[in-house]
C-alpha cells in the first residue's frame, strides 16, 4: 500500500470503519480478521477503537490500560498494542456509572449523563489525533465501531462511530448478525436513520454469522443494492469455537460452557470441572480461557450453590465491584459452599477481585466506599483500596515454572501468612499471592497462559481433587491463539471481496454514494 498524500505533505495510511447493525454483531471479530488478512499480504496495518466500554482490559508494555479486544486486534496484526489504539475505555461500575480511563490510565468516575453531555465531546481532538498517529505510522488502520451508528440520540456526541468517520474522513462498512434475523431491514434501517453528511461514508455492507445456502440469500443482497446504492462486500458463514476475547462478560451465558470448541479427549483417565461464580460486573474472564484449551479441562460458569458440588476447582474471577461481589457470594450461599470446599481440602483459585474476597477483611474507601468488610478468611491477606491502580506487566516464577501476567487492581494485598507465596522472583522471594491449604490467590491476570505454570497447578489441583487428570504435554495456548487469529483472517479471505476492502482501504470513501431517506431526525 502507498498511502494517500497529505496536504503537508508525505503519507497517511489508509483507513477503514468496521462499524454494527447492534452490539455484538461481529465487528470485533471482522475487524481481527481484517487485520490478520492484511498483515499476511504485507501490509502493516494497526487496529483502533476510539472508545470501548467494556470490563476486559489488558495492560500494555508501557503499562497502559486498553481493552482486552483491542490487544487481540494487535495481536492479529502482529504489533505491540499501544494506548494508541484505545485512548478511551469505560470501565461499568454499576448501570449509571464508569470508570473512564483515558490513554491507558484512570482519570475519575462519571455517570452516563455526564459523560455524555460534555465529556465525550471534548475527547474527540485527543482521539482523531491517535488515529492519525497509527495512519502516519502504518499502511492501514482499520476501526472498530461500537455499538450501533445509528443511535440517534447519541449522535452529537459520538466519538466513535460517523462521528470518528466523518472526522477522519474514512470509509465504513457495517456488519450485520444473520444470525439474530432480520440482517436486510437491520442494514436499511442503520443507513436510513443517518444524516445525508454520514451516510456518505457507508460504503457497503458485511453479512456475519451465516449459515445455509449462501444463493438462497444472494436475491436479497442484490435487493439492499438497489434500495441503498450499496454492495454487500460479503458473507462470513457461522464460524463455531473462534474462542477470541469478548468485550463484555456480562453476555458470557450462565451455566454454558465457556467456549464451544471441539478439543481432544483427555489425555489422563478423567476430566477435570472448573466452575467459574459468575459474580456481578466480571472482569477479565478470559483468564479461564486458557484452561478451557486444555484437553479434558470442562470450564462453566455458574450462579448457584449447588453447581459447585461436583467441581474439582472453583474460581472466583475478577470484578469491577468486589464487596458487591462478595455481597453476592453471600446472598446466594455461594461463600458457604466455598468455605466447606476449602475445610475439605478441595481446590479453589481466587483472581484479583477474587484473590480479595479470599482474603480476611477489605477496606474500600475507594471503590464501593463501603469501609471495612469481612472477607472469606480463607486466605491469610488483609487488602486496602487504593487510589491509585496498579497497571503492571510482572513475571516471575510460580510452581517452579515461569509465569508473566498482568496488574489491573486498586486492592492492596497485604499477606501476613500461609503455606508458600503463588508468584516469585528466581530467587524465591515473593512477589504476589499466597496459598494456604487448597485455596490460591493471585492479583496477576493472564497467568494460566504460560503453558509450564498451566500444567504444573492442573497437576496440583487434580491431586487435591483426587482425579486420575493429566494434562497434556504439548498444549500451546499462543498456538492455539495464532490458529484462531488465522481462522478469523481465512474468513476474510475466503468470503468477503478483498479487492472492494482494498480499493476503500487505500482510496477512501467512494464518490456518489446515494442518500437513503428519512436520514436523521
Amino acid at each position: 500500500m502507498n498511502g494517500r498524500s497529505r496536504a503537508s505533505g508525505g503519507t497517511v495510511g489508509g483507513g477503514l470503519l468496521v462499524a454494527g447493525t447492534t452490539s455484538d454483531a461481529g465487528k470485533s471479530v471482522v475487524t481481527a480478521g481484517i487485520c490478520r488478512w492484511l498483515v499476511r499480504r504485507g501490509v502493516r496495518v494497526a487496529p483502533f477503537k476510539a472508545q470501548n466500554m467494556s470490563l476486559n482490559s489488558f495492560v500494555t508494555r508501557e503499562g497502559a490500560e486498553i481493552g482486552r479486544a483491542q490487544a487481540m486486534q494487535a495481536a492479529a496484526a502482529r504489533v505491540e498494542p499501544t494506548a494508541l489504539m484505545n485512548p478511551v475505555l469505560l470501565k461499568p461500575g454499576g448501570d449509571r456509572s464508569s470508570q473512564v480511563v483515558l490513554l491507558g490510565k484512570p482519570v475519575g468516575e462519571l455517570s452516563a449523563r455526564g459523560y455524555h453531555a460534555g465529556r465525550q465531546e471534548q475527547l474527540l481532538g485527543t482521539v482523531t489525533d491517535c488515529l492519525a498517529e497509527l495512519r502516519r505510522t502504518h499502511d492501514a488502520v482499520i476501526c472498530e465501531g461500537a455499538g450501533s451508528p445509528a443511535e440517534i440520540n447519541l449522535r452529537r456526541t459520538d466519538i466513535v462511530n460517523m462521528g470518528i468517520a466523518r472526522a477522519a474522513r474514512i470509509p465504513v462498512v457495517v456488519v450485520g448478525d444473520i444470525d439474530r434475523g432480520g440482517v436486510f431491514a437491520s442494514f436499511f434501517g442503520t443507513t436510513a436513520l443517518l444524516s445525508k453528511e454520514d451516510q456518505a461514508l457507508v460504503a457497503g455492507y458485511l453479512v456475519n454469522k451465516f449459515r445455509g445456502d449462501v444463493t438462497l440469500l444472494e436475491p436479497g443482497l442484490e435487493m439492499m443494492r438497489h434500495l441503498s446504492g450499496r454492495p454487500t462486500l460479503g458473507v462470513l458463514p457461522f464460524a463455531h469455537g473462534l474462542g477470541i476475547d469478548e468485550e463484555d462478560g456480562l453476555r458470557v451465558s450462565l451455566r454454558g460452557a465457556v467456549r464451544e470448541s471441539t478439543v481432544a479427549p483427555p489425555h489422563g483417565a478423567d476430566v477435570l470441572r472448573v466452575a467459574v461464580a459468575a459474580v456481578p460486573l466480571m472482569s477479565n474472564f478470559t483468564d479461564v480461557d486458557a484452561l478451557a484449551a486444555e484437553p479434558g479441562v470442562v470450564v462453566r460458569f455458574v450462579d448457584r450453590a449447588e453447581e459447585l458440588a461436583d467441581a474439582d476447582l472453583v474460581v472466583l474471577p475478577g470484578t469491577r465491584g468486589t464487596v458487591r461481589a462478595l455481597a453476592w457470594l453471600r446472598e446466594r450461599g455461594l461463600a458457604d459452599a466455598i468455605v466447606r470446599r476449602a475445610a475439605e481440602g478441595r481446590p479453589v483459585l481466587g483472581i484479583c477481585g477474587g484473590f480479595q474476597m479470599l482474603g480476611e477483611r477489605i477496606e474500600d474507601e475507594v471503590e464501593s466506599k463501603a469501609g471495612t468488610v469481612e472477607g472469606l478468611g480463607l486466605l491469610p491477606v488483609r487488602v486496602r483500596f487504593a487510589a491509585e491502580k496498579t497497571l503492571a506487566r510482572p513475571a516471575g516464577v510460580a510452581l517452579g515454572e515461569p509465569v508473566e501476567g498482568y496488574e489491573i487492581h486498586h486492592g492492596v494485598a497485604e499477606v501476613t501468612g500461609g503455606d508458600e507465596a503463588f508468584m516469585s522472583d528466581d530467587q524465591g522471594r515473593s512477589l504476589d499471592g499466597c496459598r494456604a491449604g487448597s485455596v490460591w490467590g493471585t492479583h496477576w491476570h493472564g497467568s494460566l497462559e504460560s503453558d509450564g505454570f498451566r500444567r504444573a497447578f492442573l497437576r496440583r489441583v487434580a491431586a487435591d481433587a483426587g482425579r486420575a487428570f493429566v494434562p497434556a504435554p504439548d498444549t500451546s495456548f499462543a498456538a492455539l491463539r495464532e490458529e484462531q487469529l488465522d481462522r478469523l483472517g481465512d474468513l476474510i479471505e475466503e468470503h468477503a471481496d478483498t479487492d472492494a476492502l482494498l480499493r476503500l482501504i487505500e482510496e477512501g470513501v467512494p464518490e456518489g454514494l446515494p442518500f437513503v431517506p428519512p436520514g436523521a431526525p
